[in-house]
């Protein structure tokens, strides 16, 4: 078997991140051209994660999973709280077995006003995912793979420490004196600690498109590698 690596992928997730930007630029002018309020038409016009997405089709592709088995849309799965939950990134097995789900999302800006809604997002998401395969909702009883992406906008106020309010009990330590980049990395790797999610990554960036990982651990090369593994532990379903 050979050892997996993701060096190969260097180029192209440089080129998601710079398509990320391009995306966001190209729509904000154009909805700014047409009036539209503040940020609302960089975030809501979608398809800025689209690169990313061409990464996991690529690295899927190359362990060996079909392209029929690769879905980027109708990617609706069952829920146990509420109906229904589209994911970004499914792959399923001929027989419809449930391998893998992914989750990608962005912050640019706004982090006071964001962050926690992303928090929940992501712990709410797991939650209710783990509960319906718990229900037999995706036709396995092998955990698929699970995974959360952030790609995060470093500038002067995701990188400032952020003051916290503590009118009735102390927030625990490792949140005192933590910026929105360093709540973002917590996040992530707590959500793996508690396997709520398989494999977690941040990605850092800046809008000339310099981009990093904020620790090896949810890095996006570990993150593919997670996936690698899965995928080629599976390979027999396909």
């Amino acid at each position: 078997m050979n050892r997996l690596s993701t060096k190969k992928y260097e180029t192209a997730i440089g080129q998601a991140v710079q398509r990320f930007w391009s995306i966001r630029k190209a729509q904000k002018t154009s909805f700014e051209k047409k009036q539209d309020v503040g940020n609302r038409g960089a975030v809501t016009g979608g398809r800025h994660l689209d690169g990313f997405l061409d990464v996991l089709v690529q690295v899927s592709v190359d362990i060996g999973v079909p392209r029929n088995c690769l879905f980027l849309k109708g990617n609706t799965l069952p829920g146990y709280f509420r109906p229904t939950k589209n994911w970004d990134f499914l792959v399923m097995t001929p027989r419809k077995e449930l391998i893998a789900a992914v989750e990608l999302k962005s912050q640019v800006g706004s982090f006071g006003n964001n962050f926690n809604n992303r928090s929940e997002e992501a712990i709410g998401s797991a939650v209710d995912f783990w509960t319906a395969f718990r229900e037999n909702g995706f036709n396995t009883f092998r955990p698929p793979w699970v995974g959360y992406m952030f790609l995060v906008e470093k500038s002067a106020k995701s990188t400032s420490l952020v003051r916290i309010a503590e009118p009735h009990f102390d927030v625990r330590n490792e949140f005192k004196e933590s910026s929105y980049l360093d709540r973002y990395r917590l996040l992530c790797q707590k959500l793996m600690l508690e396997k709520h999610y398989t494999s977690t990554a941040v990605l850092w960036t800046n809008e000339i498109a310099e981009f990093g990982s904020l620790e090896e651990s949810i890095s996006i090369q570990s993150f593919l590698l997670s996936l690698m593994g899965h995928l080629q532990s599976k390979s027999n379903l396909f």
